[in-house]
């Protein structure tokens, strides 16, 4: 049980930026371009619309609805995103108004003016695998309806780049970089954190009141925001005069009846926790999950119903999306998860832990993406296809192959930063400190070997 709020006078440290990254903090030129269910976006291969899912859930019959929706009026295939989001690709630009009925029927658009801004990231095996301090989805359920609801109504202009992560105290969202945090505490509160730093010190608040105090938060962040003049989309772009404080977070807090104490800490987790491997999960109550990767985080129409009628026929008829672009399917006997793990890996996806499709990542590339240098996709797979066996090593790090300088939907932490620097040339540099390590330039050709003893050293 949480003390009377005290929160003597302290700022919540702004955010790093990413590694090697200086931080944004000039005035925004232009409002942001984020895609949405909404919004689409032209591509080379026709318009995007990216659907959020919060929390990455979705039912089987919402996964159905996509599966359909893709066919109908897209190229028939999924794309995963690194917030654990879906992308459809291949649109026509005149098919916006089908295109939003269709996830309205399905209950993936409860609200038109909040449907950028709910991004939120949870713990994909909170309450699977004994493994964290509870179910963080409830979080991000109540969180997502308060946002849809409109509780506090400036929470709509908030940018389609801000995120908010539930982390069930494992410490694998808590890693991401999010501009709120919430992680649990054994005691069933929640730590709450501001910026993807580490900061010295957090704020417990209950757990009843934890998706209500991440709401805050971000309304603090829109007044600094505003206060700044830079129309800052995340936290880690507030200068430091206006950085948010745990006095300005207390004020709120108060205001709303929400009760708060210094923790002298930034959360229950001393380092960042693995992702989910693929495989089959056990759970404390006798219940196993399927851990799906998908490759390169594109996914068929097929498969995808395949995941989603096992979710129906033989698990809890939940799919949980996760930011490493793949799909948890919980709520298995022992058995049906031993032969969904093997009817998933006969469609093409990856259910082995010791795949050499784990970790490895790329953006769109040529032919989707005008900015794109090189066909990426096609280099990553040839590279995996190529890339020397080791059984029984160690999870090399992550590797993201890029097409141009923006690295889209680059993972966090320490990872091999693969970039295109013509159709057939690449750079290789290992990133996740403040000073990206040395580089080494290397062909198309060359890339498997070369990515591989990069990984292994890193």
């Amino acid at each position: 049980m949480l003390a009377a709020m005290s929160l003597p006078p302290a700022t919540v440290p702004p955010a790093n930026e990413a590694p090697g990254q200086a931080p944004s903090r000039r005035a925004r030129g232009r409002d942001d371009a984020c895609p949405g269910a909404l919004r689409l976006h032209p591509a080379d291969d026709g318009s995007l619309a990216r659907v959020r899912i919060p929390g990455g859930l979705l039912t089987a019959g919402q996964a159905l609805a996509l599966a359909r929706v893709s066919e109908e009026l897209g190229d028939g295939r999924l794309d995963l995103t690194s917030r654990g989001n879906l992308q459809l690709r291949g649109l026509d630009a005149a098919c916006g108004g089908e295109l939003a009925a269709a996830l309205r029927d399905a209950g993936l658009l409860p609200s038109d003016r909040h449907d950028r801004v709910r991004n939120i990231v949870a713990s994909p095996l909170s309450g699977l695998d004994g493994g964290g301090h509870g179910d963080v989805t409830v979080w991000a359920r109540e969180l997502d309806a308060a946002l849809c609801a409109g509780a506090w109504d400036e929470l709509s202009g908030l940018s389609g780049r801000f995120l908010f992560a539930m982390d069930d105290g494992r410490g694998d969202v808590a890693a991401l970089g999010a501009d709120v945090t919430l992680i649990a505490t054994p005691d069933g509160g929640a730590v709450l954190r501001v910026g993807s730093g580490a900061p010295e010190a957090g704020l417990e608040v209950r757990g009843r009141d934890a998706p209500r105090a991440a709401a805050l938060a971000a309304v603090e962040f829109l007044a600094r925001a505003r206060a700044s003049g830079t129309g800052a989309w995340r936290v880690r772009e507030l200068p430091a005069r206006h950085a948010v404080t745990a006095d300005g977070l207390a004020a709120r807090f108060a205001d709303e009846g929400v009760e708060a104490v210094r923790t002298g800490r930034g959360g229950p987790v001393d380092a960042p926790g693995a992702p989910p491997a693929p495989g089959v999960v056990s759970g404390p109550d006798g219940r196993h999950a399927v851990s799906v990767l998908v490759p390169l985080g594109r996914v068929g129409a097929a498969p995808w119903r395949l995941l989603a009628g096992l979710a129906s026929r033989g698990g809890s008829g939940e799919l949980r999306v996760t930011p490493w672009r793949g799909v948890v399917l919980p709520g298995f006997t022992a058995d049906d998860a031993a032969a969904a793990s093997r009817e998933v890996a006969d469609a093409g996806l990856v259910t082995d832990p010791g795949s050499p499709w784990a970790g490895v990542g790329a953006c769109t590339g040529r032919p989707g993406c005008a900015k794109s240098l090189a066909d990426v996709r096609a280099h990553a797979t040839r590279a995996v296809a190529d890339a020397p066996r080791s059984p029984g090593a160690p999870p090399p790090v992550p590797v993201y192959f890029s097409g141009c300088e923006r690295r889209c939907g680059h993972p966090g932490g320490r990872w091999v930063d693969a970039l295109a620097t013509s159709g057939t040339d690449y750079r290789l540099t290992v990133r996740g400190t403040r000073e990206p390590d040395g580089a080494t330039e290397v062909t198309a050709e060359r890339l498997a070997d070369a990515v591989a003893t990069t990984r292994g050293t890193a």
